[in-house]
């Protein structure tokens, strides 16, 4: 069985990688809301 801190470690990076990647989707997903904001408001 390895060391719990080790996993622990292991976990942590998992998610920042996780959130990385999450980060970029949100963006895009954001960018997407600000242009149809965008083009409601030029009308």
């Amino acid at each position: 069985m390895p060391h719990p801190d080790r996993v622990l470690a292991a976990m942590g990076s998992l998610i920042k990688k996780r959130r990385k990647r999450m980060r970029k989707k949100k963006h895009k997903k954001m960018l997407k809301r600000t242009r149809f904001q965008r083009r409601a408001a030029g009308k």
